[in-house]
């Protein structure tokens, strides 16, 4: 049997979006996440490049998805949970080049 090819999904968003994001995420087919509290350092620099309004408190999702429905699941937080929502979050997978303790 091949071995599943994996991507972690992390979105950046502004705090109390988690939900949101994975709500998203779920729909899209991914089955769960890791939420993690952080503090953005952006200034008043990027708000006016950006010309939004940055919230210091965010919280970083985490997301182990298969490889075929990676895109499915960014483009679900994105129109969930974008720049253009009150989450203004981000998204953004890596490859994940081994893993351990998965069950399907």
């Amino acid at each position: 049997m091949a071995e599943k090819s994996y991507e972690m999904i992390f979105c950046i968003i502004n705090s109390g979006f988690s939900d949101t994001v994975m709500s998203a995420a779920k729909e899209a087919g991914a089955r769960g996440g890791t939420v993690l509290r952080a503090r953005g350092t952006a200034g008043k620099e990027a708000e006016e490049l950006f010309k939004i309004t940055i919230h210091p408190d965010k919280e970083v999702i985490m997301i182990l998805v298969t490889n075929d429905i990676k895109d499915d699941v960014l483009k679900a937080i994105y129109h969930s949970a974008g720049m253009n929502t009150a989450g203004q979050g981000i998204a953004f997978s890596v490859p994940v080049n081994k893993t351990v303790g998965l069950s399907q």
